[in-house]
């Protein structure tokens, strides 16, 4: 019987080891798509408990707490930091089989060199231990990073973001390669009109353009992604429910912004129309400047409207969703690529019926230009974790060419995430050994080796452009 969590851990023989421990292991990590807080780098802030570094805004863990009968007041409420820990280790046994079991346990042990599980009767131990080393300067979010050999991480920013802690950062010379990326969601967001009008007040502000037509609104957000690029942007992203690609006319459009300008509602055929606009508008500005487009598809979000309007949105009230995703997303692409203004893409699914859709979509619009120009990304949210993982890469396998996929990335808000890295790449040995010795694959490690590190980090290092890292 092996050991919880040791050296060994996920990989299941002798190949699978010597893959992992001689050639992924020590790979640097590139996170090129994640939520970390850019004025937290900025600030090199120190975490003053481990609650404030593992439970703030992980609603991973709130929807655990919540499905074990803890009271909201324990998760997003008013309780003392030590009792919403509490209430954390006395869930974290119940998670057994869910991928919070094993991450928890094993950012304990990267982090912290704490190897006991986590549960009620070890929880004020280990709060005490963790307390007492993240208020050292070892555990500033900037030595988090280094600790887990992080090269490079792109946040997740709106085109009225400012990006002064981006600049904050270069100009403080940190090492960790730290850049935004170009997140227009609430650009398009044309649901309620007067969202979308305090939106349009924020761009005039930031872009000190006025904004009185379609136009006008088109040329200050053109002027945020221009800004964007001048502080390092090479990134878009999109988190969406399927893509936008219905037939508009420019007319259209204009009048769809007056109407939606003056205060009105739009029905759904305008809704969807100005969205498509918009859409195509940043992909075409994405391939003027070389950038790789990101489009993360299916999340049915704010599912219960009780707990959305008690604590706000991102708060662990999302779901898979089943739209169709096939159709448009042919369309969208098919479209950009005859107008010959297609960029680099990573396209992600949140309901695994999609993987294969996905994993063959990609396929029809590679050109030859790029190896792996288009990309089906890593499992993502609800599937990110050992059984989604692994099937996101047997169909990659299957339906594409995994030696040129650009790895896996955290997604995450949290500065104790990065062992989901690991877990990845232990995950991605183990098939590799486990093919090798069964003889489905040659007995050749240093060249599946190179394949794993290439995965790993060297993949999207080239992909992206960024080749000053080593």
């Amino acid at each position: 019987m092996k050991p919880f969590l040791d050296e060994n851990f996920l990989l299941n023989n002798k190949t699978s080891q010597q893959l992992y421990h001689e050639f992924a292991k020590q790979m640097p990590v590139i996170d090129y798509h994640c939520h970390l807080s850019a004025k937290q780098i900025a600030e090199d802030f120190q975490f003053e408990n481990i609650t404030q570094a593992w439970l703030n805004g992980d609603h991973y863990k709130w929807r655990a707490m919540r499905a074990n009968g803890v009271d909201e007041y324990f998760i997003t409420g008013n309780a003392s930091d030590w009792e919403k820990f509490e209430k954390w280790a006395d869930t974290v046994p119940y998670t057994m089989r869910n991928p919070l079991f094993h991450w928890t346990h094993l950012e304990l042990q990267r982090y912290f060199n704490i190897d006991k599980i986590l549960n009620k009767n070890s929880a004020k131990e280990i709060y005490e231990e963790c307390n007492a080393q993240l208020i050292t300067p070892e555990f500033s979010v900037k030595n988090l990073l280094r600790k887990m050999n992080v090269r490079l991480v792109c946040t997740t920013d709106d085109p009225v973001d400012s990006l002064n802690y981006h600049q904050q950062i270069k100009a403080d010379g940190f090492e960790v390669l730290t850049l935004p990326a170009f997140r227009p969601d609430a650009a398009m967001n044309v649901d309620e009109p007067s969202a979308f009008i305090d939106y349009i007040n924020k761009l005039k502000n930031i872009s000190s353009l006025q904004i009185n037509s379609f136009e006008d609104y088109i040329n200050a957000l053109k002027k945020r992604h221009d800004f964007f690029a001048e502080n390092g942007c090479t990134v878009s992203d999109h988190g969406l429910e399927k893509i936008y690609a219905e037939d508009y006319t420019e007319t259209e459009i204009k009048n769809i912004f007056d109407k939606i300008y003056s205060g009105s509602l739009l029905n759904e055929e305008e809704k969807n129309k100005f969205k498509s606009a918009l859409f195509y508008k940043f992909a075409e500005w994405d391939h003027e400047k070389n950038w790789v487009q990101q489009y993360h598809l299916g999340a049915l979000r704010n599912n219960n409207s009780r707990l959305l309007e008690q604590i706000g949105a991102d708060a662990g009230l999302d779901s898979i969703g089943d739209f169709s995703q096939a159709k448009s997303l042919s369309k969208f692409l098919n479209r950009l690529d005859s107008n010959n203004k297609l960029a680099k893409t990573i396209l992600y699914n949140l309901n695994p019926s999609d993987n294969e859709m996905m994993a063959t979509m990609v396929g029809n619009f590679n050109d030859g230009s790029v190896a792996g120009k288009m990309q089906w990304g890593s499992a993502w949210w609800f599937l990110d974790q050992k059984d989604g993982m692994t099937k996101q890469l047997n169909a990659l396998s299957n339906m594409g060419l995994l030696s040129r996929f650009v790895g896996m990335l955290t997604d995450s808000r949290s500065f104790l995430s990065f062992p989901r890295h690991e877990y990845f790449r232990r995950i991605l040995c183990n098939l590799f050994g486990e093919e090798i010795e069964n003889g489905e694959l040659p007995n050749d490690i240093k060249w599946i080796g190179k394949i794993i590190q290439d995965i790993c980090f060297n993949n999207a290092k080239n992909y992206f452009n960024w080749q000053d890292l080593k």
